[in-house]
């Protein structure tokens, strides 16, 4: 019997695949768009959480303007477990994901938004999330299939990018998996 309520990393391994096995393993359809997106650790956050969640990949848009070390430092070195991808042009890597498929998601509060929990995320699809200060594009957004936000019941406004893009990505995985599974069985 264990005497510690804690996994050690030895246990918390034991479920998981080899590092050879990951890498061919087949991650979930869902993509990251970060327009513009420039804080070391919400980049490195997003990288995590992409690793957590095995999604297919990011694209960061955008000049970026941070060092590899600060990435690898925000990242914990996960980096290397993700599918990453630069771009200049947030529309151009949308509409290249639209031409392969993608249904696009604006993560903002807009006009038109709806709150994510109300959505059905199809097995193909990508979450734009906006820069720090001005969010999502309008460009961007007029590329979105969607517009989601996320409910706010307190006095502010507005969470951190990469805590809103947890909160919906956990949600948006969650779903695919499902449905993937789903197909698996049927």
């Amino acid at each position: 019997m264990h005497s510690k309520i804690q996994l050690s990393k030895e246990d918390l391994r034991q479920d998981k695949p080899t590092r050879d096995e990951y890498v061919k393993q087949a991650k979930i359809p869902l993509v990251l768009v970060l327009d513009h997106v420039t804080n070391s650790y919400n980049i490195g956050a997003f990288i995590r959480l992409a690793d957590a969640f095995a999604i297919q990949k990011i694209i960061i848009c955008g000049e970026l303007t941070i060092s590899d070390k600060k990435l690898k430092k925000a990242s914990r070195n996960e980096a290397k477990w993700v599918d990453i991808e630069y771009s200049d042009s947030t529309t151009a890597s949308l509409q290249s994901l639209i031409d392969d498929g993608y249904t696009v998601f604006g993560v903002e509060l807009c006009q038109q938004s709806v709150d994510y929990k109300e959505i059905t995320y199809p097995t193909a699809c990508a979450l734009v999330l906006g820069n720090e200060r001005k969010g999502v594009s309008e460009a961007a957004l007029k590329l979105s299939h969607h517009q989601i936000h996320i409910s706010m019941f307190g006095m502010g406004n507005s969470l951190n990018v990469s805590t809103a893009g947890a909160i919906v990505l956990a949600e948006c995985a969650d779903q695919i998996r499902k449905i993937s599974a789903n197909i698996v069985t049927d």
